[in-house]
């Protein structure tokens, strides 16, 4: 009995070493698995992260659309975007020359932004022409069917979506404020520029618009900056009692001018934009674009987390927004009634 025992002891103390030199191996090879993946995630972590690189597009200057661009800003933070620290905008203008927009088009492609926001209908055609696949998000734009950027406003289906600023009662709301503020009126002159997209649909809506007030309308056209004097002589020509102002590059780039001109002709003036009268315009009305700014950084935020273009929505105006300037009532001798005063969201005293 004893000798079987002792037999098999060595037996015993030659499998204990065997195990030990086997945990001593796999310990060993834990470790350098362990080491492994902890320098993996070490030189992951050193990695710099891509920051996200946007594009934005306007046919204008920028002190044109400074309040814009600083809403568009505004909601980039609200969302937790800081411009230089975890995104980039590379913003391109025009400066009112339109025929720059397709090189500032074609030179973001080659900075290979992630998407491009632009800042109407005329940068967005540039865009478009420019590129089928990067995601471009309109800020604004008066008729995106109308327009050809999208199928429906609830399915885009292509890479364009955004914000629309269409509504048919803008022009027949203007037209209405007009007669609330100019005694007696039956002539207005509606200055604009037909080469920008929507213009017609515009001028139709106005038509239906003027006739319920029986009013007639005298269309001047503005298609460069030489023709603004023109068309104020035109309009006095024509015996205007006031001058509505639409939109545009051209137009919003000689605002100040405008402003003046309908001042020193004594027309009472109203426009689709507050850089008018900020410059020294009567009376705006129309769909808050700082809003619209702001609301594109939302759609800037679902691209770069993966959403499409062709699956989001145009999103259409929600705010609008009535501006009075009383120095210019009181340098043309007209008097604003109380009641136009009490809605307006914001006097220039």
């Amino acid at each position: 009995m004893r000798e079987r025992i002792w037999m098999s002891f060595p037996n015993f103390r030659s499998d204990n070493r065997k195990s030990a030199i086997q945990n001593r191996k796999l310990v060993g090879f834990s470790v350098i698995v362990f080491v492994l993946v902890v320098a993996g995630a070490v030189a992951q972590a050193q990695q710099p992260t891509k920051i996200p690189r946007i594009g934005f597009v306007s046919a204008a200057s920028p002190p044109t659309i400074a309040l814009r661009t600083a809403a568009f800003s505004q909601g980039l933070r609200e969302l937790g975007y800081v411009e230089g620290k975890n995104i980039v905008i590379e913003y391109r203008y025009a400066d009112g020359k339109l025929d720059r927009l397709p090189a500032l088009a074609t030179e973001l492609l080659r900075l290979k932004v992630d998407a491009i926001v632009t800042s109407a209908a005329t940068s967005t055609r540039a865009v478009k022409e420019a590129t089928s696949t990067i995601p471009i998000i309109m800020a604004q734009d008066n008729d995106p069917v109308g327009n050809g950027f999208v199928a429906s406003l609830a399915r885009p289906g292509g890479n364009i979506t955004g914000l629309s600023t269409l509504s048919s009662e803008i022009g027949g709301k203007q037209l209405e404020l007009l007669t609330e503020v100019v005694p007696r009126l039956s002539r207005t002159a509606v200055i604009g520029t037909s080469t920008i997209p929507g213009h017609a649909q515009r001028l139709r809506e106005m038509e239906l618009a003027a006739a319920a007030f029986k009013m007639q309308l005298q269309y001047v056209d503005v298609l460069v900056a030489k023709d603004t004097e023109i068309a104020f002589r035109e309009a006095s020509k024509g015996h205007a009692d006031a001058v509505l102002v639409l939109g545009g590059p051209v137009l919003i780039a000689q605002r100040t001018q405008i402003a003046s001109l309908a001042v020193k002709n004594r027309f009472p003036a109203i426009y689709n934009v507050p850089e008018f009268v900020e410059d020294g315009g009567l009376m705006t009305y129309g769909v808050s674009l700082t809003d619209l700014f702001r609301r594109a950084a939302t759609y800037v935020d679902k691209i770069l987390k993966g959403a499409k273009p062709a699956d989001l929505p145009v999103q259409q105006a929600t705010k609008f927004e009535f501006v009075i300037n009383l120095k210019a009532a009181k340098q043309i001798g007209l008097t604003i009634p109380p009641n136009v005063l009490a809605r307006a969201d914001k006097v220039i005293r």
